[in-house]
């Protein structure tokens, strides 16, 4: 098979590079005839098309795509259309993979496609969180790292045939979340199976959390608030409704576990502040998702009566 990488990226040329990097260094698999890396580059400040043309011999797999600021799913799509693969893979551009993950991916499709005799599957990696910028893939696989979403694009292989039939992703989703989740739900009503493919490794890199951070976890909780709504119009559910937290079971969750909104941003700060400087940014983030996560949910119940949704 010849596999595409398909990869949007905004202002992350930092760990960029060191994506990039891990995907020149993939192991010969008998699975791959080739493979190409197909980089769209979405409106990026930091010089990141400039780099990459200075340091085209070190990087011989990328082809570079650009485009004015779109966002991740006209990107994907961007890409997809570059594409010279019959297989494609998605990963984000803050992701460091083992030198086995494009093989691992190709044993694990066709070891489906020889057992069902068609190609209606993708593929799903593993991907470990750090925030070891320096040496991201000795991170330790942790009980948080583990997902149940179906179709998140931080590591996904898919027969490109079976891609194109779904419809790619859906460009109206403008802000952050759900486009990969949503994609998901068109490839589950054509019957297409999720094959977990633990072999596949992918270190996500993110910085470890600070509080100058708030303002912008704030604003993605309701931007994901936002095109959360988008899905359910989309898909309206009750299934959509839970993975998009669209339920008063939720709202009152939250509710309860914040104390009605006693512990947010505010009163959380200091205990915040003390894990963070004893070298407790993880533990510190898992604190904070409780108030994210109630400012998320009740971004969306006003934004649904907005709209007349609810």
């Amino acid at each position: 098979m010849f596999i595409s990488v398909v990869i949007p990226t905004y202002n992350r040329w930092p760990i960029l590079e060191k994506c990039l990097v891990a995907l020149e260094a993939q192991s010969p698999s008998g699975e791959i005839d080739d493979y190409e890396v197909v980089l769209v580059d979405d409106g990026s400040t930091d010089g990141t098309p400039s780099r990459l043309r200075e340091q085209a011999e070190r990087f011989p797999h990328v082809r570079l795509v650009e485009q004015a600021h779109g966002g991740p799913a006209e990107g994907r799509n961007r890409g997809v259309d570059h594409a010279r693969g019959d297989v494609i893979v998605f990963i984000d551009s803050d992701l460091v993979v083992t030198s086995q993950f494009l093989s691992s991916h190709a044993r694990g499709l066709q070891r489906y496609w020889h057992q069902s005799g068609n190609r209606l599957c993708f593929t799903y990696g593993a991907v470990i969180n750090t925030a070891n910028f320096d040496q991201p893939t000795t991170e330790r696989h942790k009980l948080r790292d583990l997902s149940w979403a179906y179709f998140a694009t931080g590591n996904v292989a898919i027969d490109r045939t079976v891609l194109q039939r779904s419809g790619l992703f859906d460009t109206g989703f403008r802000l952050y979340g759900w486009e990969d989740l949503e994609l998901g739900e068109r490839l589950r009503q054509m019957g297409v199976e999720l094959v977990k493919c633990p072999e596949a490794v992918g270190y996500h890199w993110h910085p470890a959390l600070s509080l100058a951070q708030l303002p912008d976890l704030i604003r993605v909780e309701q931007e994901r608030a936002k095109m959360g709504l988008v899905f359910f119009r989309k898909h309206p559910t009750r299934r959509v409704r839970f993975i998009i937290q669209f339920t008063w079971l939720h709202l009152i969750l939250w509710e309860l576990l914040t104390l009605g909104g006693l512990l947010n941003e505010r009163s959380l700060r200091p205990l915040l502040k003390w894990l963070i400087s004893h070298g407790h940014a993880a533990v510190a983030m898992e604190v904070l998702r409780l108030p994210l996560n109630r400012i998320g949910v009740r971004a969306m119940f006003r934004e649904a009566k907005a709209i007349g949704l609810r």
